[in-house]
């Protein structure tokens, strides 16, 4: 897979760089593994939209005051849209709702599920992630890392928005006059949303098209029995079919780039291989989903990425019972899938 890589200069936080007509990318940092996040400012009529928000900490609220007083050419910010509920996205949201007295724009789905997540207690967080992953056969200290930190997603989102306008699948949204088509990815998350501008082919595709890592798609304890590879791969289908191979992908981390469709393509094949793996070692002998970690991954996980690791095996589980192609046996309350 060749992808095309129009800007390799990354622009320093506080800092805005265009990358298409009324386009322009901004990069915050993330404590973690991946340690950033691009998001997205977009030119309107009388001001400025801005596209994802960054976690809710304070250095992103720093940042955020030097962009807003330096950046916008004195103009106002008129709407925030937030692709999905997860904190580097959402962090921000209701600060800079606020901060700026404008709407927030997301999803229903994804509104829902960032509010279920915050309301919350960290007990109950602990109690809900400790029962669904000890299930699956993560046990002892491992669990009690994983598990035990309480609503972490709660201290990152300062505040929720109050109240979200809402958009879904077909929408458009108008902005600067030109308007934005509204594709929905899931999977990675509930109702993700993606925008695209047919006029010059551009896709503000969020974490739903990455172009180096696959976004993880992680099973969650509310819904043990859920689906998200199949998810993931039919919305991402949907998207290749619709949209042209010229497309210039803005994504959510990396560098944007050209060539969407062998991304896509190539983000299939990773998972249908990571399928076939998953079945293989189930054939061999009964597996739960902690059994099948050294399988998927072959790196050492941290605790966050453990935490990754245990939805995406359960996940990958998930759609082989739903194939119909493993069967699934619980021994002294774990779950163990065997083809």
């Amino acid at each position: 897979m060749s992808l095309d890589y129009p800007f390799t200069e990354l622009p320093l936080a506080g800092q805005r760089f265009k990358v298409a007509e009324g386009v322009f990318w901004l990069r915050f940092p993330l404590p973690f593994a991946l340690d950033h996040i691009n998001l997205w400012l977009l030119e309107d009529t009388h001001g400025w939209v801005i596209l994802d928000t960054g976690l809710g900490v304070r250095r992103s609220r720093e940042i955020w005051q030097q962009l807003l007083a330096e950046q916008l050419d004195g103009k106002p910010v008129t709407r925030v849209i937030v692709t999905h509920y997860h904190p580097d996205h959402l962090g921000m949201a209701g600060w800079l709702e606020q901060h700026c007295g404008v709407p927030v724009t997301m999803s229903h789905g994804e509104w829902q599920l960032a509010d279920s997540i915050c309301t919350a207690s960290d007990a109950q967080t602990i109690e809900r992630f400790k029962a669904f992953l000890a299930s699956h056969g993560l046990l002892g200290d491992d669990l009690n890392k994983v598990a035990g930190k309480g609503n972490g997603f709660r201290r990152v989102v300062m505040p929720l928005p109050k109240s979200p306008d809402f958009i879904g699948e077909g929408d458009l949204l108008l902005i600067n006059g030109e308007p934005w088509q509204v594709y929905i990815g899931r999977g990675h998350s509930p109702e993700h949303l993606c925008l695209y501008r047919e006029k010059d082919h551009v896709l503000l595709s969020g974490d739903q098209v990455l172009p180096t890592i696959s976004s993880n798609l992680m099973v969650r304890p509310t819904e043990p029995e859920a689906n998200p590879v199949m998810a993931f791969v039919d919305s991402l289908t949907v998207i290749r079919d619709a949209l042209p191979k010229d497309t210039l992908v803005l994504p959510a981390h990396g560098l944007p780039f050209r060539g969407l469709h062998a991304r896509i393509n190539a983000l299939v094949d990773h998972h249908s291989q990571q399928l076939e793996q998953v079945l293989v070692a189930c054939g061999q002998q009964p597996h739960n989903a902690h059994d099948m970690l050294p399988v998927m991954f072959k790196r050492e996980l941290d605790v966050q990425q453990m935490m990754f690791a245990m939805g995406e095996s359960i996940a990958h589980l998930n759609c082989l019972l739903e194939q119909g192609k493993v069967q699934r046996e619980e021994r002294n309350g774990i779950w163990y899938f065997a083809a």
